[in-house]
């Protein structure tokens, strides 16, 4: 990305506003009522219609960012890593899922989860392009 670790990272803290750039993440509610993730967040969201319970478990400021998401038939791990570059920074997500219901859509819709997290960097792009939030 052609932007600097600073302009990316409050966009993806900044959890309460994930729906207004990307609406498959809906409803999030953060414990204790502020609008950005930090270490130890508790914070509960829908994704795809299943309502997610979330930790940030990883969290350096810039660099990296990590929660747990739990449901009924799903416990997940979410992580982002911003590697700071010459020219801007390039930033990796990356998921990994277990139960019956990341099973079912895995068989359901194969690929969905890396083609929301592939939207989701673009969309994180353009909204960073545009400023802090």
């Amino acid at each position: 990305m052609p932007l600097s670790p600073e302009a990316v990272w409050p966009w993806l803290v900044r959890a309460t506003l994930w729906s207004t750039w990307c609406p498959e993440f809906r409803d999030v509610v953060v414990e204790g009522g502020g609008p950005d993730l930090m270490l130890g967040t508790r914070f509960r969201w829908k994704a795809f219609g299943v309502t997610l319970e979330s930790v940030v478990g990883e969290f350096v400021a810039f660099e990296r960012l990590g929660w747990s998401a739990t449901s009924r038939g799903i416990d997940a791990y979410h992580a982002w890593l911003i590697e700071r570059l010459p020219s801007g920074c390039r930033v990796v997500s990356e998921e990994t899922q277990n139960g019956w219901v990341a099973r079912l859509n895995n068989a359901l819709r194969p690929n969905s989860v890396g083609k929301i997290h592939q939207v989701w960097l673009e969309r994180l792009l353009e909204n960073a392009r545009g400023g802090h939030p």
